[in-house]
């Protein structure tokens, strides 16, 4: 069974920044695509970015392209979401996901194209 533990969240001021981690156990992790999504108080929850199995492509929501960065580190199972300049409108929990097909990166931005998710963190931004 595959399990993802995120961690990293916090409480930070607006323009801060903060690194998110995404440890993946218990499974095949190098063969597949990982996204993160993240989910605000009454809002579904949304695509913020994905990284294909190589790490050689990366994809972002418009709304945080330029402040996020995704990457992965397949020798230690684990996926990194790099957050910069940090608005109150980031404030959400983050979550990590592992998507259910190997290698391919279609529809990476769809959530029921993932089917191992972690626990959340909690991203909180001050103003």
């Amino acid at each position: 069974q595959v399990q993802l533990v995120e961690s990293g969240g916090g409480l930070v001021q607006a323009g801060g920044s903060l690194r998110l981690s995404c440890a993946a156990s218990g499974g095949s992790f190098s063969s597949y695509v990982m996204g993160w999504f993240r989910q605000a108080p009454g809002k579904e929850r949304e695509f913020v970015a994905a990284i294909s199995w190589s790490g050689d492509s990366t994809y972002y929501a418009d709304s945080v392209k330029g402040r996020f960065t995704i990457s992965r580190d397949n020798a230690k199972n684990t996926v990194y979401l790099q957050i910069n300049s940090l608005k109150p409108e980031d404030t959400a929990v983050y979550y990590c996901a592992r998507k259910a097909t190997r290698y391919y990166s279609e529809k990476y931005y769809q959530t029921n194209k993932y089917n191992y998710w972690g626990q959340g963190t909690q991203v909180t931004v001050s103003s």
